[in-house]
């Protein structure tokens, strides 16, 4: 097993190269995705919360692995072809995006109506409201849940290898092709696996800490007042 892996480290290397790459820019869209969305589902404009509300139902309701064979297999019959890895890094960051919405929109809804009605009565406009107010105290709750999406995206991204991306899957397959040991090659992407996770899980729990307003100052509550806010 030892030879074998050794054999195959460079091969592994490049498909852990392209996983991290995955990764990042599925976790770039998805936090993109999940925003548009997420706030579009907020407004109080029925043209703009509808499309919201379809997009995050169907990329919710059908398949990762559907959508990534449709954006890789099918869209060249229409005429629009996708490199492999902008189809997977496409598919990954619209279906884990669909469900960050939720994360957004669903926070952002829950803050005390008091803050709004302070706001009101401050003269702050629907946008000022948000972007100053609503948004800002809404990371720290939203980080956690958005933790769990952006490991369940890296776990995801062992279905780019089905569109002839060169991942870690694909490089575990490759070795089980070539050598016959199924075990030892899946066994060794299953450690790369979990520790990428771990780092990844490791990071979000960072950035708890350091977003979190209960802990940005000493004596301050963790429902701070309006003015505390806007004065900071």
């Amino acid at each position: 097993m030892i030879d074998t892996l050794i054999e195959f480290a460079p091969l592994l290397w490049r498909g852990l190269l392209v996983t991290i790459q995955v990764t990042l820019l599925g976790i770039a869209l998805t936090v993109v995705v999940a925003f548009v969305a997420g706030l579009s589902g907020l407004s109080k404009y029925w043209f703009i919360r509808w499309p919201s509300y379809v997009f995050v139902e169907f990329f919710r309701g059908s398949g990762l692995i559907v959508q990534m064979f449709w954006l890789f297999f099918a869209l060249p019959l229409f005429g629009i072809n996708l490199p492999p890895l902008v189809a997977g890094v496409l598919a990954l960051g619209l279906n884990m995006g669909a469900y960050g919405s939720e994360i957004v929109r669903g926070t952002i809804a829950s803050r005390p109506k008091g803050q709004t009605e302070a706001s009101i009565a401050l003269g702050l406009s629907r946008t000022q409201r948000l972007w100053r107010i609503l948004i800002p105290q809404s990371i720290p709750a939203m980080l956690p849940p958005f933790g769990n999406v952006m490991i369940d995206l890296l776990k995801n991204t062992s279905l780019v290898s089905l569109v002839t991306v060169a991942d870690l899957t694909w490089a575990a397959d490759t070795i089980r092709t070539n050598t016959g040991q199924t075990v030892e090659a899946f066994l060794a992407i299953l450690v790369l696996y979990y520790l990428l996770s771990l780092l990844l899980g490791r990071l979000v729990d960072f950035l708890e800490r350091a977003f979190a307003l209960e802990r940005k100052a000493h004596g301050v509550s963790r429902n701070r007042t309006l003015w505390g806010v806007l004065t900071k």
